[in-house]
């Protein structure tokens, strides 16, 4: 009866040890989700684009092979990755949080830059001659869409491991990453789901009604394409400002601590001059001149990588791709 009760009291302890795990994994999780809010907002804010041209039909089973192909980046190529770098060269995750922090902040920087360099009538003209609907398109738009994806998964999977405690065991953080993985693929292409097919609702709820959901579906029709400029300045705010203090921190790191302070200082200043919503007023603070630093990084890397980095890639495809060709 003994051993019985010893047993028992063994269950019960490997269940609360469980228990608790699962609260550190859920809220690890959480907390590295929202750091990498910048990379999922333009996520959400970039693939709708990928489905543009096509029958309505197609529209969520493109969305499904892109979430797929996502799921695929982050858990086959991205998750042992990040795992191998925490294990053998954690010194190389904040170089690699700087790297994929300037892209954002390139991304961000050439979508402001394309506001001003390309006019209302050329985009007009651009999205009067769709490119068609073939499934030979299809394919081509679902490999460019995941690509891009890769990118920021990339990010995000890197952010996620720069939040877990180097403490943490390492099917802790694998455990972590994975929960990580799916929940914002999830977040993510659910939100572009409903925001894909929104116009497709509100004409169903239009048509053929009277009253309030008739209202509703002219409502949801009307206010989709602002709804959509909306998220892309937001997305676009959002890789700015991720971009520009993942960089600000990484420098900080590294030993640059002028530009990190110098933002904290203004946040202060700032949340002092309104104490009532001091928090609020410094989180503020701190996004701008975040934002404002990785604008003027990224308008820094638009000659870089087209002059620079494009042609020296551009290069060696060639050079790779000349004994194929013979």
């Amino acid at each position: 009866m003994s051993g019985l009760i010893a047993l028992l009291d063994d269950v019960a302890a490997i269940s609360k040890v469980a228990a608790a795990s699962i609260d550190d994994v859920a809220g690890q999780a959480a907390k590295a989700g929202a750091k990498a809010a910048g990379a999922l907002i333009d996520d959400a804010a970039v693939t709708p684009k990928y489905v543009q041209g096509f029958h309505a039909s197609r529209e969520l089973p493109i969305v499904w092979k892109i979430a797929k192909g996502s799921i695929f980046n982050k858990l086959v190529i991205l998750l042992p990755v990040a795992l191998l770098l925490s294990a053998f060269a954690p010194w190389l995750i904040t170089p690699l949080l700087m790297i994929g922090g300037g892209y954002l902040c390139f991304e961000g920087a050439e979508k402001v830059a394309h506001t001003f360099t390309h006019s209302d009538a050329h985009d007009s003209k651009k999205h009067t001659h769709p490119e068609g609907e073939g499934a030979a398109l299809e394919e081509k738009r679902v490999a460019g869409a995941i690509k891009t994806d890769f990118i920021l998964s990339a990010e995000i999977m890197t952010i996620a491991l720069s939040t877990i405690p180097a403490t943490d065991t390492l099917w802790m953080k694998a455990l972590i990453l994975f929960v990580v993985a799916i929940g914002i693929t999830v977040a993510v292409y659910g939100a572009v789901a409903l925001i894909v097919k929104a116009d497709d609702v509100g004409v169903h709820l239009a048509t053929g009604r009277n009253g309030a959901l008739a209202a509703l579906g002219r409502g949801i029709v009307k206010v989709m394409p602002g709804l959509m400029k909306t998220l892309t300045i937001v997305g676009t705010a959002a890789m700015l400002w991720v971009g520009g203090n993942i960089v600000v921190h990484g420098l900080a790191d590294l030993g640059w601590h002028a530009p990190y302070d110098w933002i904290h200082h203004m946040a202060e200043l700032a949340a002092h001059a309104v104490p009532r919503f001091g928090g609020a007023v410094a989180w503020l603070t701190t996004a701008f001149f975040d934002g404002i630093l990785g604008l003027l990084l990224g308008l820094v890397l638009i000659p870089v990588a087209t002059r620079i980095i494009n042609p020296v890639i551009n290069a060696i495809r060639r050079v790779v791709a000349r004994p194929d060709q013979g």
